[in-house]
């Protein structure tokens, strides 16, 4: 079920559904990629807690792609556990152990991202943090995503 960054970007990207969100773009403002400056939407509220890049068996990845694509697989499921999947997804808050990493792996990452998310881009934060809970985990993410009622 671990996926590394070289079998994860071999995969067909997820196929994108419509959102039933819509993005926020103040007037003026340069158009951002990869991400939304912020989403609207009404519906029921699914949050999710830090998820990290461990699969169910508690096996890490061991590169920083191939944990950013299992943490968002593991926040796409919590979602899914409430009926709903990337789709409704409306904001995602990464914290990352090493920032540079990070910044390094970005032409790498977005196919990593669009395998597990298609094109739907939330509002976004990506924190550098000292540590995580869990000592191999490099990246953390949670979300918020609204469900059709």
């Amino acid at each position: 079920m671990s996926k590394t960054a070289d079998t994860a970007t071999a995969m067909p990207a997820r196929a994108s559904v419509p959102s039933p969100l819509a993005a926020l773009q103040p007037e003026g403002w340069p158009i951002p990629k990869g991400y939304a400056n912020g989403m609207a939407g009404e519906g029921r509220m699914v949050l999710t807690g830090g998820q990290i890049g461990w699969t169910p068996d508690g096996i890490f990845p061991p590169d920083f792609l191939g944990q950013i694509r299992q943490t968002l697989e593991n926040v796409v499921a919590v979602v899914g556990a409430a009926g709903g999947g990337p789709e409704h997804i409306a904001r995602l808050t990464w914290y990352v152990t090493d920032i540079d990493a990070y910044r390094d792996c970005l032409k790498e990452l977005g196919p990593v991202y669009r395998a597990v998310m298609g094109r739907n881009y939330p509002a976004m934060a990506v924190v550098q943090v000292v540590a995580l809970v869990e000592p191999e985990a490099k990246v953390e993410i949670e979300g918020t995503a609204i469900l059709p009622v």
